[in-house]
């Protein structure tokens, strides 16, 4: 990409249902290949000239933070949580070290491979606070839908049930103009979901649907996928893709 715009991490989560097969580190670094779930995303965004990112840490944040300063590969910064803030308050715990306008912002947990530069340009195409990529699937009950209007506006959510045909889900990527930040309370526990996104329902947030995959490792058995998926991409290829 030709600007450099910073990359918010969520990886504060405590991945409770993925505790039975993935006890001893926080869930972004259950392994995949050998390698923690977050150096895919990490090396994902680098491969689209992206090099800055935030890693905003809570549970177990040392496991992830020791193992970062180590490597010592790239920019990496830590925003780790005082407290369990929510996916809002973290991103809000973080805003001293955002420096780009706007900035991504990404679950830990959950890989996607939309092509950002185009992600980018719609954002700023639509003049949006807040984009969000989305993707098709009939998987509603577990993620919920999102409801667009004619221009991309999304105009309405809907919670996790069971219905047929094809609905938009959220991919958890993001794009956030700064301004936004003056929306979420400070030291205040503050979901994306639940409290930002109704807020903004109508107005200047719009959804970029894309045709990509989502893998997530969320629970053992997308965990167990999410390990068949990049082994399988790995066999095609040759070699490593991250």
């Amino acid at each position: 990409m030709e600007e450099a715009i910073d990359v918010v991490i969520l990886a504060g989560g405590k991945g409770s249902r993925l505790r039975t097969i993935v006890s001893d580190r926080p869930k972004p670094m259950a392994e995949i290949e050998g390698k923690p779930f977050l150096d895919i995303l990490l090396n994902h965004f680098r491969g689209m000239g992206l090099g800055r990112f935030i890693l905003c840490t809570g549970e177990r944040a040392d496991f992830i933070e020791d193992y970062y300063k180590k490597k010592k590969e790239g920019d990496i910064s830590f925003s780790r949580e005082p407290m369990p803030l929510g996916t809002g308050g973290a991103i809000k715990n973080a805003e001293a070290l955002i420096n780009s306008d706007p900035f991504f912002v990404v679950n830990g947990d959950s890989f996607c491979k939309v092509y950002l530069p185009q992600f980018t340009e719609f954002h700023k195409q639509k003049g949006a606070l807040l984009s969000i990529v989305l993707i098709e699937s009939d998987n509603t009950n577990e993620f919920g839908s999102v409801y667009l209007d004619h221009s991309n506006r999304i105009i309405g959510f809907e919670e996790k049930e069971e219905k047929n045909g094809i609905s938009y889900i959220n991919a958890g990527i993001y794009l956030f103009k700064k301004e936004i930040l003056c929306m979420i309370p400070a030291n205040t526990k503050y979901s994306l979901e639940y409290d930002l996104f109704p807020k903004l329902v109508g107005k200047e947030m719009y959804g970029f649907p894309t045709k990509a995959e989502l893998v997530d490792i969320g629970t053992p058995a997308r965990y167990e996928y999410a390990k068949r998926f990049f082994d399988d991409k790995n066999e095609k290829k040759g070699k490593k893709s991250f």
